[in-house]
């Protein structure tokens, strides 16, 4: 967040961008204490020490100390400012400078680093080299006329400038580099979200493929067999059977296109009947041979009897969901018992999953999972038109709770 405050518009203040007040006040501040400083500072050193008079002393003062007030906003006008003020508040320097700081007085050199500072976390790489080679240039320039037991301070205001311009620079390029890290970072983030996403819709859409297939198969062969089964039918109904049988026999090959598309290479070769209810039993045993205790509950309810009515669609996205929470016990809490529900609220179809806190420690391999299992169970529901209500527990663990409507809506609800 920092790094964004300083990388921001060049118009804009320094740290304008920070996500706390205090340090977007913070460069006023020191701009403003600064600025306090050497103006009367610098006022009774050019008095005092140079000769210079009181009034002109107070102008140099302020020319050269009030840019860092601007620098906060606009550096590099306020470079402009400083550096003309310097150079020009030197030449009444020059009669009194024996055995004084030379060209640069100590409180130029100060006000000048700050300066320095500002420019570094705004401008280029090229216009920094361009404001280091301008310094030098004045230094040796105004050198050339201090007196010879003057104490030289051009060579330290260019070393300590160069110092201060690099450093600064490096230290913005590494936030700059991270920032776009970062950003980089947030992208791939919803990329993966969104191939996520996508992998199960497919995923989803190549196991309904089976049930669809399955009832346009049922319409081919009622269609078909009607003129056999049904005695005396006019010759036009006979002829609308026929199309009937004709268009089904067409949608399922068109299906099998589809499927085609759908398909991975890793599913190529997965052509098992989908699984539904009546497989929960066998999946909670799977489960528990692999070392989770669960227990399945139907509370008044037969799952080979009174599920049989149930749309394939919710029979499969059940089935699924169960898989997918159980597998989350697994990766997630190693060791917790899980609990399914399955049961009838009036119209729909209640799913329910809950597991303990873990008892074993957690593989860090798993620590980081793609989010598959929550993306699928999301499409499913969404598919059928239910709800998802999915969550820690207060005590530890987990909870998957599904409400699945038994009469299916024509299209997914958004």
């Amino acid at each position: 967040m920092l790094t964004a405050a300083i990388d921001g518009d060049r118009s804009e203040p320094l740290l304008a961008r920070a996500p706390r007040r205090w340090m977007r006040l913070l460069p006023y501040v020191i701009a403003l204490g600064f600025t306090a400083v050497l103006i009367p500072v610098t006022t009774q050193v050019l008095t005092n020490d140079y000769g210079v008079g009181g009034g002109l002393a107070g102008a140099i003062a302020v020319a050269q100390a009030a840019p860092l007030l601007l620098a906060i906003s606009r550096p590099l006008t306020a470079w402009c400012i400083m550096i003309t003020a310097m150079v020009l508040g030197t030449i009444p320097l020059f009669d009194g400078d024996a055995h004084r700081a030379s060209p640069w007085t100590p409180m130029v050199v100060v006000g000048y680093l700050v300066l320095c500072i500002a420019l570094a976390l705004r401008e280029s790489r090229r216009r920094l080299v361009g404001i280091w080679l301008a310094t030098v240039l004045a230094s040796i320039a105004m050198g050339l006329f201090r007196d010879s037991t003057s104490q030289d301070t051009g060579v330290l205001l260019i070393v300590l400038s160069g110092g201060v311009l690099l450093l600064g620079a490096l230290l913005r390029e590494r936030g700059e580099t991270q920032r776009k890290l970062a950003e980089q970072e947030t992208i791939s983030e919803a990329e993966r979200t969104r191939r996520t996403l996508l992998e199960e819709r497919a995923r989803i859409a190549r196991e309904l493929h089976d049930v669809v297939a399955h009832h346009m198969s049922v319409i081919t062969v009622q269609a078909d067999s009607a003129p056999y089964r049904l005695q005396g039918l006019p010759g036009e109904v006979r002829e609308e059977f026929e199309s009937i049988a004709a268009g089904a026999r067409e949608s399922l090959t068109e299906m099998r296109r589809l499927l085609a598309v759908l398909r991975s290479e890793e599913a190529q070769g997965d052509l098992a009947p989908q699984p539904g209810l009546a497989h929960l039993q066998q999946l909670v045993d799977a489960t528990i041979r692999g070392g989770v205790p669960a227990d399945l509950s139907h509370p008044e309810l037969t799952l080979i009897g009174e599920l049989v009515d149930v749309p394939p669609a919710v029979d499969l996205s059940a089935y699924r969901i169960v898989q997918e929470a159980l597998a989350n016990v697994v990766r997630h809490a190693p060791g917790a018992r899980a609990e399914i529900s399955i049961g009838l609220d009036d119209d729909a179809l209640l799913v329910i999953v809950v597991n303990g806190p873990a008892r074993e420690p957690v593989s860090p391999l798993e620590t980081a999972g793609t989010g598959h299992g929550l993306v699928g169970m999301s499409e499913r529901v969404r598919l059928v038109g239910g709800t998802l209500d999915v969550g820690p527990l207060p005590g530890g663990g987990f909870r998957v709770a599904a409400r699945l409507p038994l009469t299916v809506p024509d299209s997914p609800t958004a």
